[in-house]
């Protein structure tokens, strides 16, 4: 008895290690990037005006993950369908692992507007 809770303690424990990875604002990340190369993470952060480099024939999107502000920019490289409702300016959640002082995207999620405003009509 004793053997199988042992077995079934190390997969949950393994299984939460495989899966659970650091969440950083822009802002938190550039703090802590040091610290935290090799490993996967999730970093929010605006895609930088005129940084967007997308090649349709191979699928290889390059761009770069700044502040609001374009500020203080991180090269992410990724390799995959483009995401729906990527564009410059926009905020993104990238996932991946950082080396190289660069992010190696593995998934990008968009972040929808958090307000929608009617369209207007003339009276």
């Amino acid at each position: 008895g004793t053997l199988i809770a042992a077995a079934g303690s190390y997969l949950v424990y393994a299984g939460i290690r495989t899966t659970s990875m650091y969440y950083f604002t822009m802002e938190e990340f550039l703090v802590q990037r040091s610290a935290h190369v090799g490993e996967d993470l999730r970093v929010k952060g605006w895609v930088r005006q005129g940084s967007v480099k997308w090649d349709p024939r191979t699928n290889e999107l390059a761009f770069e993950l700044a502040r609001q502000d374009g500020a203080d920019p991180v090269p992410v490289a990724y390799k995959g369908v483009l995401p729906d409702m990527f564009a410059e300016g926009r905020e993104v959640v990238v996932e991946g692992r950082y080396a190289a002082g660069a992010l190696g995207a593995r998934q990008i999620m968009t972040s929808c507007p958090s307000k929608y405003e009617p369209a207007k009509t003339e009276s």
